[in-house]
């Protein structure tokens, strides 16, 4: 069987997502079956976090994905991304809501203001579905686990149905290996790069989305 590691020690931000896919297309036009992701994060852009996480499910390929450190926020939803997902022995999960950061001299009309919030109530449910759906929970629950900033250890994210299998190993000596890393600055709070805006995706000096 073909297959591939590849090791995203990184925030979840446009150009580290950017390499992850152009590595993921790559090997699909190879034809590798199989695809290991080995994760430590901190989160990132909602936006692409799902997305990442909706490519991986609908392709062709099998995936594998590890948490090798610390998988936080939207690296939770890519984590989920694994049919299998492994967890070594000393990491973490952090659960928790999807914010928004104004920044700058921004101003609001009372429309826009409306579908700011509805895009991250929007955002809010669809990371609730996504880690109901792999862990057999209700998205009542994960929504509860989300605004308490829920920290699981490896044993606890095995009993809540989000590591199938906890052990050390995490690849062989003769692995295919691919490295994707950005600093990271570790905050008590992740906040997202600048939001796209609604409709076209392109930054804006206005809005941060702080992300899971």
């Amino acid at each position: 069987m073909k297959e591939t590691y590849v090791r995203f020690m990184a925030p979840v931000l446009p150009k580290t997502i950017d390499h992850l896919m152009r590595i993921v297309d790559q090997k699909l036009h190879q034809k590798y079956e199989r695809f290991h992701l080995l994760l430590s994060s901190p989160g990132g852009s909602v936006f692409h976090g799902l997305s990442v996480y909706n490519f991986l499910k609908g392709a062709p390929i099998q995936v594998y994905t590890y948490n090798f450190g610390s998988v936080d926020s939207i690296g939770v939803v890519m984590y989920c991304a694994g049919s299998k997902r492994f967890c070594v022995p000393h990491a973490r999960f952090l659960i928790h809501g999807v914010k928004m950061n104004f920044s700058g001299q921004a101003s609001f009309d009372e429309f826009q203001i409306h579908e700011h919030l509805k895009g991250v109530q929007i955002d809010q449910k669809n990371i609730a579905r996504v880690i109901a759906d792999n862990t057999g929970k209700s998205s009542d629950v994960i929504e509860k686990d989300m605004h308490d900033r829920k920290t699981l250890n490896p044993t606890e994210a095995k009993d809540y149905g989000l590591v199938h299998e906890i052990r050390s190993e995490l690849f062989p000596i003769d692995a295919e290996f691919v490295s994707i890393g950005e600093p990271i600055h570790q905050t008590p709070v992740q906040i997202m790069p600048q939001v796209p805006q609604a409709g076209n995706f392109t930054k804006s000096v206005d809005i941060d989305i702080v992300t899971i």
